[in-house]
């Protein structure tokens, strides 16, 4: 009678424990672009602990557009010309209202993904852009024009192969599913076990300070519900990219 209460008591125990571990899954962030009627990038989450870095609309009553970029349509090139020589290293350096970042852009493995910041960059897309969407300890989220979390560059590209995994300082792209990159991108805070859904094509090398500032900044609540629309966004002022 004991042992069979005690082997009750153990798949009892299994069965709650593979419950709250598919619970606990489920509920972790991603980093992902929110869908609608116009192309949105988003490295997607869904809201969970920490919702992974998307583009997603907020509520917030102050109106932090960077109104200048909502007319950078780049969709004439359906997909950006190629500008990069992969035998070259690439860096970008990154000012910011909080300070300057420095990132190494890996041009050998991911020519395309680099290729396309790089191009972006070039155009000045990104200048006045924010820093729409941080999650302390996770991540923050840029390289939309519009600042809501639904804007792009008017193109979409596909992902391609990529090694590495999310640790701090990672730069990687934000996207809404399989080969829907745009402009928006995100930098780990803190390191985080993401699926490799989002491809990794740069490190933050210097100015992880400004990426601390940048993530740590007080937030409100997002239109999804989730607590990462920062109350003074942090604004790109520019990216100038260094080829050797």
């Amino acid at each position: 009678m004991k042992k069979a209460f005690i082997f009750l008591l153990v798949v009892a125990v299994l069965v709650g424990g593979a419950y709250l571990y598919r619970k606990q899954k489920a509920a972790s962030p991603q980093p992902a672009t929110e869908t609608t009627s116009t192309q949105t990038s988003q490295p997607t989450s869904t809201d969970m602990n920490v919702t992974a870095p998307n583009s997603t609309s907020t509520t917030s009553t102050v109106d932090n557009t960077p109104k200048s970029k909502l007319n950078m349509d780049l969709s004439i090139y359906k997909i950006p010309i190629m500008i990069i020589d992969q035998k070259k290293t690439y860096t970008a350096k990154m000012k910011t209202t909080a300070g300057e970042m420095e990132i190494a852009l890996n041009a050998s493995m991911t020519p395309e993904t680099v290729n396309n910041f790089v191009f972006l960059s070039k155009k000045n897309f990104y200048d006045n852009t924010i820093f729409h969407r941080v999650i302390k300890g996770f991540m923050i989220q840029g390289g939309d024009p519009e600042g809501t979390g639904k804007g792009g560059p008017g193109y979409k590209f596909n992902d391609e192969p990529f090694t590495g995994e999310y640790l701090r300082g990672t730069l990687a792209m934000a996207n809404s599913g399989p080969n829907t990159n745009g402009s928006q991108f995100f930098i780990m805070h803190d390191d985080y076990p993401l699926p490799p859904n989002y491809v990794i094509f740069g490190k933050v090398t210097k100015g992880l300070d400004v990426v601390d500032k940048i993530a740590m900044a007080q937030v409100t609540m997002s239109s999804s519900g989730e607590n990462s629309k920062p109350v003074n966004p942090v604004k790109i002022l520019s990216i100038e990219i260094v080829e050797k």
